[in-house]
C-alpha cells in the first residue's frame, strides 16, 4: 500500500505559523523545567549547579548582552561600521581594543576577541584587550575601593596598548593567523534557534537580569533582597531560566530545532545581541559549573594557597589569573579588601587575568588564545613585583 501524503487524507500540513510555536514552546521548555527543579530541589549539588547557572547568567551574560546592544546600536543609528573601524591596522587598532578591555565587565573584550577570530584583528589588538581586561571584578573593586579600582583600570588600559604595540612590532599583525578557524566564527547566527516571541521572552528576563547584576557587582544579596514569604530564591530563579533558554537556543540546531530560519537569520540588533550573547553564554556555564563542581569534589581551596607564601603571593594570583572566567578572580579581589593578600596580587591579577573573554578564543583558536594569555602574564609579573620589591617589601 502506498504511503499518503496528509493532504491527500485530508489533513493539511501543519501552518508554519503552528510550527514555529511549537518550536519555540520546545526552546522555552528546557527553562521551564530548569527552574522547577531549582525551586523544588533539596540537594546540595543542584544548588551548586543551579547556582552557578545563575550566577554566570546575571553576572556576565547581562553585561555582555548590554554591551553588544550599545556597540550593535551605535554602529546602527551613527551609521558607525564599528567592527570595520577596530579591523582597520592601524598604530589606533591597539589602543581601542585596550579601552574596551579596560571597561569593567567583560563584555568589550569579547567584542574585541570575537573579532579577532574572524581574521581581521591584528594579534597585538587581542594581547592588549586581554591585558587590559580585569572582568567583573572591577565591579567589585570600584564599589570599596574607588580610586584603587580606576587607578587599576588606568593601568591596565596603558599596559595594554604597550604591550599590544610591543607584540605588533615584534611578531607582526598577523602573528598566529593561520590558527584560527575562519569559517567558524563565535557570531555566526546560523548556530541560534529562535522565533520572533522567543525573542521577546529572552529580553523580558534579560531586562530585570541587567537589574540584578549591577546590584550583584556591588555585593547586594539579591535573593535576600527580592525574597518573599512564597519564593526566597527569585533572582536565582531568573538565572537559572535565563541560562537554560540562552543554552537551548544556541543548541537547539544541533538537535533539528530551528525555530523560525529566516528570523533567526535576520541580523537586526536584537537578533545579533541574543545570537551573540547566547554563544558567549553558552562557554561561561560551562566554565562556571567545571570550577565549581570541581571545588566541590575535589575540595579545592583558593584561600588556602596563600598562607605564608608572601614571595609568591603575586605569583600565584597571576596563575589563578589564568583560568578563564570571572568567578576566580573575584575571589582574589575580595581577598585582597578582606586584607588576606596585597596590592601587589591584585595588580599581577588584574593585569593577567582574561575574564570571561578567553571563551570565545579558546573555542575558536585554542593556540592563539593560549599565547595571548602567556603574554599578557610578561607586565603582569614585572609590575607586580616591581610594586612588591619598592612600595611593599619590608
Amino acid at each position: 500500500m502506498k504511503h499518503q501524503s496528509a493532504t491527500t487524507l485530508g489533513r493539511p500540513p501543519l501552518p508554519e505559523k503552528s510550527r514555529h510555536a511549537l518550536h519555540g514552546l520546545a526552546l522555552l521548555l528546557p527553562a521551564l523545567i530548569a527552574g522547577l527543579a531549582m525551586a523544588t530541589t533539596n540537594s546540595e549539588l543542584g544548588d551548586i549547579i543551579f547556582a552557578s547557572v545563575a550566577d554566570a547568567y546575571i553576572q556576565v551574560s547581562t553585561f555582555v548582552a548590554g554591551t553588544f546592544l550599545i556597540f550593535y546600536g551605535i554602529e546602527k543609528f551613527l551609521k558607525i561600521d564599528a567592527t570595520a573601524a577596530l579591523r582597520r591596522d592601524t598604530i589606533w587598532q591597539v589602543p581601542v581594543a585596550a579601552a574596551l578591555g579596560a571597561l569593567p565587565g567583560c563584555g568589550g573584550a569579547i567584542i574585541v576577541v570575537t573579532q579577532y577570530v574572524t581574521g581581521r584583528l591584528s594579534f597585538g589588538s587581542v594581547v592588549a584587550v586581554l591585558t587590559a581586561t580585569m572582568g567583573d571584578a572591577a565591579f567589585l573593586l570600584i564599589a570599596q575601593e574607588p580610586l584603587t579600582g580606576l587607578a587599576i583600570i588606568v593601568m591596565g588600559f596603558v599596559v595594554g596598548t604597550l604591550t599590544g604595540w610591543i607584540i605588533n612590532a615584534i611578531h607582526g599583525g598577523d602573528f598566529l593567523r593561520g590558527a584560527v578557524k575562519t569559517g567558524d566564527a563565535p557570531t555566526d547566527r546560523n548556530e541560534d534557534a529562535s522565533t520572533p516571541w522567543i525573542d521577546r521572552l529572552w529580553m523580558m528576563i534579560m531586562m530585570p537580569g541587567i537589574v540584578l547584576a549591577v546590584l550583584v557587582a556591588f555585593q547586594v544579596d539579591v535573593d535576600a533582597l527580592f525574597a518573599s514569604p512564597l519564593f526566597d530564591r527569585p533572582a536565582t530563579f531568573i538565572g537559572v531560566v535565563g541560562g537554560v533558554l540562552a543554552l537551548t537556543m544556541r543548541l537547539a540546531p544541533k538537535f533539528g530545532v530551528t525555530g523560525d530560519k529566516a528570523f533567526s537569520d535576520s541580523g537586526t540588533i536584537i537578533r545579533r545581541t541574543i545570537a551573540d550573547t547566547n554563544f558567549v553564554t553558552t562557554w561561561v556555564i560551562g566554565a562556571y559549573l567545571v570550577f565549581e563542581l570541581s571545588v566541590y569534589i575535589f575540595g579545592l581551596d583558593l584561600k588556602h594557597l596563600f598562607t605564608g607564601v608572601a614571595l609568591y603571593t603575586p605569583l600565584i594570583a597571576i596563575l589563578i589569573g589564568f583560568l578563564p572566567g570571572c568567578g576566580p578572580q573575584v575571589l582574589v579581589t575580595t581577598m585582597y579588601l578582606s586584607g588576606i593578600i596585597p596590592l601587589s596580587a591584585q595588580i599581577g591579577n588584574a593585569i593577567s587575568n582574561d575574564g570571561d573573554a578567553l571563551f570565545p578564543a579558546i573555542a575558536i583558536a585554542p593556540r592563539v588564545a593560549i599565547v595571548a594569555t602567556l603574554y599578557s602574564a610578561v607586565p603582569a609579573v614585572l609590575i607586580s613585583y616591581g610594586w612588591l620589591f619598592l612600595v611593599e617589601w619590608p
